[in-house]
């Protein structure tokens, strides 16, 4: 006997949930996840989100939308999180919040070789490189980069150096060696202990660690002159007065030497930043920031946390202490994950008066300046014409920039399945969510001009009732006739009398103007031409596409469920398996069968031989 199983409903779910540590992910009704949470618990994070209890919008709005749940579970907290942020990055949930760092800024890496190569780079490869930064100042990276190769004899060149390769004498020393700013690791002449040396001193640069750096080449310095190795103390020295240039330009904010991490956050309208300010042995090295959108429906300290733990999976450093502004969700949690990470405790610190809230106070100034920044670059982008679309209203005379532009076509076969599409551009790119389709319904046969007059009706008389957005600019796919029909229309609504429309002529690509016997010939190499192009082939295009779709809906309904005990789910499902009516009739008997079965084939010869 047969058994079936039906699926748990939600509220089984929750009833069933194990107190492990793991992650939850939250699906809508069409299966999609929409939220990715960790816990150390995992039953009764879940089922707090079904509890009355205080919540901002977002987590309102997330709760309407569970359909279902969906548990992982992880044999640490450490797991959980790692399993997060990966599921996070591969889903991108709508109710997750998504952190947003500028990715054009570069890093330093240290690449995993024999003798590893320092550089500077935009794109991160995890094959066990070490990387440090963003670097958001390209003239400090520059600078940072010189002073470090001024200082260690580090490989410049990009050759894959194997011990094998070494050992071959497969390379020569190249101008750097014979100037005495690399060793020659291709050569051999230094093994990977002594090179890795200065790497390892490259590193406690980059993590800001250098008054040990230069207590230890002072040492160096006086032992090689005790020896009388006068020209080993001379290169010392020169690197401890390098280094000491470059420790001098370094901005002190503390007197003591611990290592900290600073956390500010700020919010101006609905967007957020997250700033991080670098400390080490008391000197600010490096800043790093994150954007975050509709900052005004999020927790602000579920936002806090989340940066926190962005910031120290992508980090290879995690300092003694970390400052906050105001206490995060899950304090413990994330406590217990960097002190794992670390090998050591760290220490979170929320100061409220003093000199480490002045230093939290200069974060949140740098958080501000960030954000009144980025909404500069956003009001300039707003601003900014795309040439397209400036040669356009150049070419066609307009008062203004015609930055959202509606253009019109139709298609039929015959006379049969009339349609029309109408796509919308905005400054020069196609806007989907706001292409429209429509079935002629005026007339029956061919009637270009009524076809236009009735989608024109259609289109503006709702966009008036509705208060949509009109457009700067009406396309006419078409002639004189066409474009006569629209205008027709578009004088008889008050609102659209003032829309500039014209029509465009495939054949010699002509620009009709309304009222206007001469038509306009564009070069060939005008923006705004190509423009006006592309708007018509997309509208030419989606019209094609809806045609189509009727057609061969009107195809299958006419032929395959005019069959007697051919139904409409029986007609696709042949459709989907031979790809057409006539892939359908070119199929035999035994194909039929094994698509919908001995009893339907039976029915579908039966159909067919009379059709």
């Amino acid at each position: 006997m047969n058994q079936s199983y039906s699926p748990l409903t939600l509220a089984e779910k929750l009833s069933k949930l194990p107190i492990k540590p793991g992650i939850y992910q939250f699906k809508n009704a069409d299966g999609t996840v929409i939220y990715v949470g960790k816990a150390k618990n995992l039953k009764n994070r879940v089922k707090s989100y079904f509890q009355e209890r205080p919540m901002d919008a977002k987590t309102k709005a997330l709760i309407r939308h569970i359909h279902d749940i969906e548990i992982i579970v992880t044999d640490t907290e450490t797991e959980a999180l790692l399993l997060e942020n990966n599921l996070i990055k591969e889903f991108r949930p709508k109710y997750n919040i998504l952190l947003k760092d500028d990715k054009s800024y570069p890093y330093i890496r240290i690449t995993n070789e024999l003798f590893p190569r320092l550089f500077s780079t935009r794109t991160i490869i995890r094959d066990g490189s070490k990387y440090f930064g963003p670097y958001t100042d390209g003239r400090y990276l520059q600078y940072l980069l010189r002073t470090i190769r001024s200082l260690f004899p580090i490989r410049s060149c990009d050759l894959p150096l194997t011990e094998n390769s070494i050992n071959q004498k497969k390379y020569k020393v190249c101008l750097d060696y014979h100037i005495k700013k690399c060793e020659g690791p291709c050569e051999g002449f230094t093994d990977p202990v002594s090179y890795n040396t200065y790497m390892m001193q490259a590193t406690m640069i980059l993590n800001g660690k250098t008054k040990v750096l230069e207590q230890h080449i002072e040492q160096q310095m006086l032992s090689a002159a005790e020896n009388l190795q006068f020209e080993e103390a001379t290169l010392m020295r020169n690197r401890l007065s390098l280094l000491r240039e470059y420790t001098g330009k370094q901005k002190v904010v503390v007197t003591d030497l611990i290592d900290r991490d600073i956390f500010a956050l700020s919010i101006i309208d609905e967007d957020a930043c997250i700033m991080i300010l670098n400390i080490r042995e008391g000197k600010m090295i490096g800043k790093t920031h994150y954007f975050i959108s509709h900052a005004d429906e999020k927790a602000k300290e579920e936002m806090l946390r989340i940066a926190i733990e962005k910031y120290y999976l992508e980090s290879e450093h995690i300092p003694e202490e970390i400052y906050l502004p105001f206490p995060i969700i899950d304090e413990e949690y994330s406590l217990d994950w960097l002190s794992e990470k670390k090998g050591e405790s760290v220490h979170i610190s929320i100061p409220k008066i003093g000199d480490k809230r002045k230093i939290i106070s200069m974060a949140e100034t740098n958080a501000a300046f960030m954000l009144r920044e980025l909404h500069l670059q956003k009001a300039l982008k707003d601003q900014a014409l795309p040439r397209g679309i400036a040669s356009l209203q150049k070419d066609l005379r307009l008062e203004s920039a015609p930055r959202k532009i509606e253009c019109f076509d139709n298609s039929h076969m015959q006379g049969t399945d009339y349609v029309s599409s109408m796509v919308v551009f905005f400054d020069g790119k196609p806007k989907k969510s706001a292409y429209r389709t429509y079935k002629i319904q005026s007339f029956v046969g061919n009637d270009d001009f009524a076809a236009m007059r009735e989608v024109v009706k259609r289109r503006y008389t709702r966009a008036v009732e509705e208060q949509q957005e009109l457009p700067d600019l009406i396309v006419i796919d078409g002639g004189k006739g066409q474009l006569s029909a629209a205008v027709e229309i578009l004088q008889s609504i008050e609102q659209t009398k003032h829309i500039p429309v014209i029509g465009l002529a495939k054949r010699l690509e002509e620009i009709f103007f309304p009222h206007q016997s001469e038509s306009l010939l564009l070069p060939r190499t005008s923006t705004g031409l190509r423009l006006l192009q592309n708007l018509r082939d997309e509208a030419h295009r989606f019209a094609i596409t809806f045609h189509r779709k009727l057609r061969d809906k009107r195809t299958l309904q006419t032929e395959l469920t005019s069959i007697p005990g051919i139904g409409p789910k029986t007609a696709e499902k042949l459709l989907v398996h031979f790809g057409s009516v006539k892939g359908v009739k070119n199929a035999t008997p035994k194909d039929w069968e094994e698509c919908i079965g001995k009893k339907g084939a039976e029915l579908l010869l039966k159909g067919i031989q009379q059709l």
